[in-house]
């Protein structure tokens, strides 16, 4: 069985300063374009001498796309269910401004007025993670997305709440690695980065 590899687009502006972003499609910074590029070594690191993947699949947002390209991924499909959390009224908005008018709110413990919950953010994910299956049999799949999003699979592969994301880090143009145990689904590593 293979491995399910994913991989949070690199930085960008919004990423840098805390603000959420779902919807809005923004470029990498420079930054974020050095990140996505040492991502290609670091997957070589962690596939030694591996065949290519069987299946690369993309969010929509140019981000995950160039982020996509620039690691030397080839993507076979843009799959819209890959795009991040949908933060409705928040898009754009940081957590302290968002704590300004409701306290001590998270994406984990709160909902988004016009935008996504944990359970349906969950039940994207528990589709995407479906559909990778299959894929599985025959090698390792890359998924490449976003910060929150990534936590969420993450989580519901190794059978946690979605709201169990909150436990994971995925930090930009970082890898996860999900792995599989005599049938039982396993996290190989998270937050693979090349150091600063």
């Amino acid at each position: 069985m293979g491995r399910l590899f994913l991989l949070r687009h690199g930085q960008t502006e919004w990423s840098q300063n805390g603000r959420h972003t779902g919807r809005t499609d923004i470029p990498l910074t420079e930054r974020g374009r050095e990140l996505a590029a040492a991502a290609a070594p670091t997957l070589a690191a962690l596939r030694p001498d591996a065949p290519p993947p069987v299946r690369v699949l993309s969010s929509p947002r140019r981000r995950a796309r160039e982020t996509a390209e620039l690691a030397g991924l080839r993507v076979d499909a843009v799959d819209e269910r890959l795009h991040e959390w949908d933060y409705g009224d928040y898009e754009g908005l940081t957590t302290p401004q968002i704590r300004e008018t409701v306290p001590d709110w998270t994406v984990w413990t709160h909902p988004c007025p016009h935008g996504e919950d944990a359970a349906a953010v969950g039940a994207r994910a528990d589709a995407v993670l479906a559909d990778a299956r299959p894929w599985l049999a025959e090698g390792d799949v890359v998924l490449v997305g976003h910060g929150h999003f990534s936590r969420v699979l993450i989580a519901r592969w190794i059978g946690l709440p979605a709201t169990g994301g909150v436990h994971i880090a995925m930090d930009p143009a970082a890898w996860a690695v999900l792995g599989d145990e005599r049938g039982v689904p396993r996290l190989d590593a998270v937050n693979l980065v090349v150091p600063s």
